[in-house]
């Protein structure tokens, strides 16, 4: 991370001719000069920059600021409504003009460690900006999450997940007065509402009426989700000076039956019927699983650390061994053959946060 990812990233990542931060790179380690950039994407390179810059890794601060100006000059509210869109066309114009509520918990993450790092109010001010939009345009009456104005299908766990790890770090970063009681509100979605009510299997998929979604007989569930919500429940925990929660050794275990039996890497779909859906194996799921045994870890489980060790090692002999220095190959097939052509740049913020974990727990 230190060495080839972050000097990569901070310099081949920005694009110098039209601005803002490369979608993904061919094998060659070339940018893809077509590619949308989407603006989660672009979020989440400014929030390993910046935090990675108060961590003393990089020297990144002013390539983090110039990814906020293009997107504060490009994708916010270029169509005259308030938000972010979702993503942009290299020239800076508008590619899709919805606004996702992930982008937007992403945008929070991000301005969080900004203003952290840089000490900046204008950053401070824009992230009460932005969480003033959520609340107001982007939240329910329920207190659910809208994929986007107008309302679309289907409604999504996930993005709860993103906005409960951004509550998180408002605490951590700024001490945000609303950060942990909006956080503990997403908990409550969470054990309430996305948790299947037979098996304890976190739901990825809903209607409108937050009822889950089925597909022969059966919901989808994302094992790489649940290894997620792991650390974040353990870190709420933590911040509240709470016991480790059940729930968080529950999904750890759920998720672990997902996992193939070379590496023990997780494959990216099963349903509540424990068949597996999708046999591919996302790096990202990897990396959630990481901290996930590091979480454990850190409530003195045993052997939590060593499996944490042994499956970075798997990860570096697999993901991280090619294709060039500071890249990963991000998928692989049932038989473990790479998919796909590209690196792409979302992987980055997965891999600088278990990076960031791994070192404070492991040394």
């Amino acid at each position: 991370m230190k060495h080839e990812c972050l000097p990569f990233w901070a310099s081949k990542g920005w694009d110098d001719r039209q601005g803002g931060f490369h979608e993904a790179f061919d094998f060659k380690g070339r940018p893809d000069g077509s590619a949308l950039r989407r603006t989660g994407v672009q979020w989440r390179q400014i929030h390993v920059l910046a935090r990675a810059s108060l961590l003393g890794w990089t020297d990144s601060l002013r390539v983090a600021f110039q990814g906020l100006e293009h997107l504060l000059s490009h994708a916010w509210s270029p169509d005259g409504r308030s938000g972010f869109v979702a993503s942009l066309q290299p020239d800076g114009s508008i590619a899709e003009a919805r606004r996702d509520p992930s982008d937007h918990a992403y945008a929070l993450l991000a301005l969080a460690w900004l203003a952290r790092a840089s000490g900046d109010a204008q950053v401070r001010a824009l992230l009460d900006v932005v969480l003033a939009f959520l609340r107001e345009e982007l939240t329910d009456d329920r207190g659910f999450l809208r994929e986007s104005p107008p309302a679309a299908l289907p409604r999504r766990q996930s993005p709860h997940m993103h906005m409960f790890e951004a509550m998180l770090a408002l605490a951590e970063a700024v001490g945000h007065p609303d950060a942990l009681a909006e956080a503990a509100r997403y908990r409550r979605l969470l054990e309430r509402t996305f948790l299947d009510r037979k098996t304890r299997l976190l739901l990825e998929f809903f209607d409108d009426d937050w009822k889950p979604i089925e597909e022969g007989g059966a919901s989808i569930v994302a094992p790489g989700h649940m290894a997620e919500w792991v650390g974040l429940l353990r870190r709420h925990d933590q911040m509240l000076n709470e016991p480790a929660t059940p729930l968080g050794t529950h999904f750890l275990g759920a998720a672990l039956r997902a996992a193939e039996p070379v590496h023990g890497f997780l494959i990216d779909e099963i349903d509540t019927l424990s068949q597996p859906r999708k046999l591919s194996r996302l790096l990202s799921s990897q990396t959630a699983l990481i901290r996930a045994w590091l979480a454990q870890a850190g409530t003195g489980a045993d052997r939590a650390d060593q499996s944490a060790e042994r499956l970075i090692e798997h990860v570096m002999a697999t993901y991280l061994a090619g294709p060039f220095a500071g890249g990963w190959f991000d998928r692989f097939d049932a038989q473990g053959a790479v998919i796909g052509t590209q690196v792409p740049a979302a992987t980055l913020n997965a891999l600088f946060s278990v990076a960031v974990e791994a070192e404070r727990v492991l040394g």
